[in-house]
């Protein structure tokens, strides 16, 4: 078994995103602990998923500390990161434990940049390894709301990869980068690229080259270390 797992981390990086979602390559006999985020108990989840847009930002940034988020360019990119993630799960109708999971994934995927100066594909072997518990059948009925079905794990799946790991280097960025560089209080260019969506926080006050570098280069690399491995074409015996 042991084996059989350490192989799976090897190939977490060419295998499929969707093949990832049924954690086949993780599963144990015993259930393990769904990660939780410590942040918000499971009744203000699920207090806070009858919320506003407007509530869940203003809670967050209060549990968060995140007071100076209208004139610290950092403060605005994580509560931003944390909002999007929240209101994502809230409108993939996941459950207040499931919702809790997903919070608590994401902080320590950014928590691995901030304190660890984690590498993305370490980090996203951290993902899969958290990932593998919510994925597993549950041992009673009563834990079987909390488990991700096929579909629900590769809807998480995409959304990290597009909002963290296709944007690895610009998180790596901005949690190296002090505090007092990022306050929009202080006189400065900001140079903006044309697209259709309005810039995230995490994207403006950044030069136009450098994000348009960044974005190309995380996109290659994520692209390429999820491409599945070529397998032979198969031949019907005669």
């Amino acid at each position: 078994m042991t084996s059989y797992l350490l192989t799976g981390f090897r190939n977490i990086i060419s295998i499929n995103w969707t093949k990832l979602s049924s954690c086949s390559f993780l599963w144990k006999k015993q259930e393990m602990a769904l990660l939780q985020w410590e942040a918000l108990s499971q009744q203000q989840v699920a207090d806070l998923l009858h919320g506003t847009a407007e509530d869940v930002q203003s809670e967050l940034t209060r549990i968060l500390g995140f007071n100076s988020h209208q004139t610290c360019m950092k403060e605005a990119a994580l509560l931003d990161y944390y909002v999007r993630g929240f209101w994502w799960a809230k409108e993939a109708g996941l459950t207040p434990t499931q919702v809790s999971f997903t919070m608590a994934v994401l902080h320590v995927l950014l928590d691995n940049i901030r304190e660890k100066q984690m590498g993305l594909v370490e980090n996203m072997m951290e993902f899969a390894k958290a990932l593998a518990p919510a994925c597993q059948s549950p041992a009673s009925e009563e834990n079987a709301s909390s488990r991700f079905t096929t579909e629900e794990a590769t809807a998480l799946i995409s959304y990290v990869k597009n909002s963290l790991f296709q944007k690895y280097r610009l998180y790596e960025l901005l949690l190296s980068t002090p505090r007092e560089e990022m306050l929009t209080s202080m006189e400065r260019t900001i140079e903006v690229f044309g697209c259709q969506d309005a810039l995230s926080p995490l994207e403006e006050g950044i030069s136009t080259h450098l994000c348009s570098d960044i974005h190309k280069n995380e996109e290659a690399q994520v692209s390429d270390s999820l491409q599945p491995e070529e397998e032979e074409p198969f031949v019907r015996p005669e």
